[in-house]
């Protein structure tokens, strides 16, 4: 990693990411989320104030340091256990079927084996678990997506990763989970950048 990504990049995303229009995603997605939570590309936090008093303990993962030390002040004014890991989301350093939920928000489009993410995530969960997410993708609008496909080359070199034409709905699935819940839409804002998944995954 360079300079840009080591310590510019983590902050333009710590910025980014507290754009209001996200709030009331972050609000349902991680209120959701049951006993041992994973949270997968935790950030600098912002999911932190919005898990319920039925959560016993937080599990954030993210490879940024930087966005790491931003989620430490976050957990400790956090209201429940928080345990932060520096590691990447291809390689979970938790036991099988240990987590009770998992919970991922805008993180699916910046890393760089979507399969081996989630099946990690399905690796951890216990059977019974789910996993909560919201992410951008793939827009069902042909000009949309013809945008999305021209954009996303530049788009990721300057965004970490950030790919804006992933499929969520058949990656989620064919990675080994079943979607009983499932909303889309657009949020406010540049269409390329804004069709949003929102919803509930089990392991099949």
């Amino acid at each position: 990693m360079g300079f840009y990504d080591e310590r510019i990049l983590p902050h333009l995303i710590a910025l980014a990411m507290r754009h209001g229009e996200l709030v009331d995603y972050r609000r349902r997605v991680a209120s959701a989320a049951r006993g041992r939570v994973l949270e997968i590309g935790i950030g600098s936090g912002l999911n932190l104030p919005f898990y319920s008093p039925d959560v016993t303990q937080v599990i954030g993962l993210d490879p940024s340091k930087c966005l790491l030390e931003m989620a430490r002040g976050h957990a400790q004014r956090a209201s429940l256990p928080v345990t932060l890991l520096s590691a990447s989301a291809e390689g979970i350093p938790l036991d099988d079927h240990s987590v009770d939920d998992a919970v991922m928000s805008w993180t699916l489009c910046s890393v760089s084996q979507v399969a081996l993410v989630l099946s990690e995530i399905r690796r951890v969960l216990k059977p019974s678990g789910s996993l909560f997410f919201v992410e951008h993708g793939k827009a069902p609008d042909p000009s949309v997506r013809t945008w999305q496909d021209r954009l996303t080359p530049i788009w990721k070199h300057v965004a970490g990763g950030c790919h804006l034409n992933r499929d969520v709905k058949h990656l989620v699935l064919e990675a080994g989970f079943d979607i009983p819940d499932l909303g889309t839409g657009y949020m406010r804002g540049p269409r390329p950048l804004t069709f949003m998944f929102e919803g509930r995954a089990r392991p099949r």
